[in-house]
C-alpha cells in the first residue's frame, strides 16, 4: 500500500465550501490531514427561494452553482469530523488582501503552520469581446467593462500570488523542509469564447505558479498545477453534460472527486520530484500539446 505521508499535514485550502474544494478537503482529511477550509458567498442575483428551489430540484444549471456556492462550510466540517478527522473554517473574502494573513494566523492558531497550500477559489463572470454574444440568459454574457476585468484579476491572480508569497515567507521563518502549493487552474486557461477575462486570469495564475516552481525549488518546495476540463459543480445541464460525454475520450463529465484524487497525489511524498507541472484532469477533454 502506497503512505502518501499525509497524516498530520495542515492544509489551507481556499474556495472549499463547494465542488472541487469540498471533495479535495474530504479527500485530504482521509488520509489523516488537518484541513482549514476557507471561502466568500459572493453576492447573487437569485432569491432564497430560488436557491432552494434550485438545490431541491437538483438539476444542473447556473441556479444550482449559484446555491451550491452560498453554501457555508458548516456540513462539510461536521462531515469531516464526524469521520474522525480534524476540520475548521472561516469565511474570507480574498478580493481584500488583508485577509490573506488573517487566513495563515487563524489556521497557525487552531491547527498549525500550514504544510500545504491548495488554491482553488475562483471570480467568474460571462463576458466577450464581441457584441454579438451579449445575451441576458441565465447569469448572461456581457461586454468586457474595467471593474469586471479587474475583479477576475483581483480575486484570482492577485489573490492566488499574495497566497503563495505569504506561504513562502512563514515556511522559510520556520524553517521548514518540504512544502506543497498546488493551484487550480482551468483547461479553458489558452482561450474561452465568452469567458475571456476569467480564461487571462487562470493563464496569469499558471504563470505565477511556473515562476514560483523555479524560484522556491531549492527551499523543497514543490508547484504544480491542475487545469480541470468540464467538472459537475452544478453548472453542468443534463443536455451540456451529454454533449461533454460525447466528447470525452473516457465518455462522461467528470465529478468533483476526479479532481480531489490528483490533487492529494501532488500534495503526497510520491510527487516529491514533480514540480512546475500543469496537469489536464478532465478525461482527455483537452491533452498537453
Amino acid at each position: 500500500m502506497i503512505d502518501p505521508q499525509l497524516a498530520n499535514k495542515v492544509v489551507l485550502i481556499t474556495g472549499a465550501n463547494h465542488g472541487i474544494g469540498a471533495a479535495t478537503a474530504r479527500a485530504l482529511a482521509v488520509q489523516g490531514a488537518k484541513v482549514f477550509i476557507t471561502y466568500y458567498r459572493m453576492p447573487h442575483r437569485y432569491s432564497e427561494a430560488e436557491l432552494r428551489a434550485a438545490l431541491d430540484a437538483g438539476v444542473g444549471g447556473d441556479a444550482l452553482y449559484c446555491a451550491l456556492q452560498q453554501q457555508t462550510a458548516d456540513t462539510l466540517v461536521n462531515d469531516i469530523r464526524a469521520r474522525g478527522s480534524v476540520a475548521v473554517a472561516r469565511e474570507a473574502d480574498l478580493s481584500d488582501p488583508a485577509n490573506i494573513p488573517l487566513l495563515f494566523d487563524w489556521c497557525e492558531t487552531e491547527l498549525g503552520p500550514v504544510d500545504i497550500l491548495v488554491n482553488n477559489h475562483t471570480h467568474c463572470v460571462l463576458e466577450t469581446f464581441d457584441p454579438a454574444r451579449v445575451t441576458d440568459r441565465e447569469s448572461g454574457v456581457r461586454l468586457l467593462t474595467a471593474p469586471v476585468i479587474d475583479a477576475h484579476f483581483t480575486i484570482n491572480a492577485r489573490a492566488y500570488a499574495l497566497l503563495m508569497a505569504e506561504y513562502v515567507q512563514r515556511y522559510l521563518k520556520r524553517n521548514a523542509r518540504s512544502g506543497r502549493i498546488i493551484n487550480l487552474s482551468t483547461d479553458a486557461a489558452h482561450a474561452h469564447e465568452s469567458n475571456v477575462s476569467y480564461a487571462a486570469s487562470k493563464h496569469a495564475i499558471e504563470s505565477y505558479s511556473r515562476s514560483a516552481a523555479v524560484e522556491v525549488g531549492r527551499y523543497g518546495i514543490t508547484v504544480n498545477i491542475v487545469a480541470p476540463g468540464p467538472i459537475q459543480t452544478g453548472y453542468i445541464t443534463p443536455q451540456s453534460k451529454a454533449e461533454i460525454a460525447a466528447g470525452t475520450p473516457l465518455g462522461c463529465a467528470g465529478e468533483p472527486e476526479d479532481v480531489a484524487d490528483v490533487i492529494v497525489f501532488l500534495a503526497s511524498e510520491q510527487a516529491r520530484w514533480l514540480t512546475g507541472q500543469l496537469l489536464y484532469v478532465g478525461g482527455g477533454w483537452r491533452m498537453g500539446q
